[in-house]
């Protein structure tokens, strides 16, 4: 199975964030976890949320942004990556000039059923 993130339309998850599912149970039954593509743009930030279920790893490929994780807060930029326990309440807000670009796989599958969204 081979994706092009340019062939994949966006949408807008529970978050905020403009999303594009490049691997998912949905598109093929044969994956056990997704990998999407998150962007989030200048000035902007993903509401604070967790999954009860999924784990998941950000990776940054591009952009700079201020990363919460629990009580812990730090910068994040290109090449580093975030593992997410589930459980953990999570958000990012991009201090950059340019878009935040994320890829962001989940264990199990993202699903919009296991995020919940925080008041923060």
């Amino acid at each position: 199975m081979k994706i092009s993130v340019g062939r994949v339309k966006p949408y807008v998850t529970k978050d905020g964030s403009q999303i594009r599912e490049l691997i998912h149970p949905d598109s093929d039954e044969r994956a056990q976890m997704s990998l999407a593509e998150a962007r989030v743009l200048p000035g902007a930030a993903t509401m604070s949320h967790v999954h009860a279920k999924s784990q998941e790893i950000y990776h940054i490929s591009c952009g700079s942004g201020l990363m919460s994780l629990g009580d812990e807060v730090f910068e994040v930029a290109p090449g580093d990556s975030v593992l997410i326990p589930a459980g953990v309440w999570h958000s990012v807000r991009n201090t950059g000039s340019g878009p935040l670009k994320i890829l962001c796989c989940c264990c199990p599958p993202y699903s919009h059923d296991d995020t919940i969204l925080l008041e923060r």
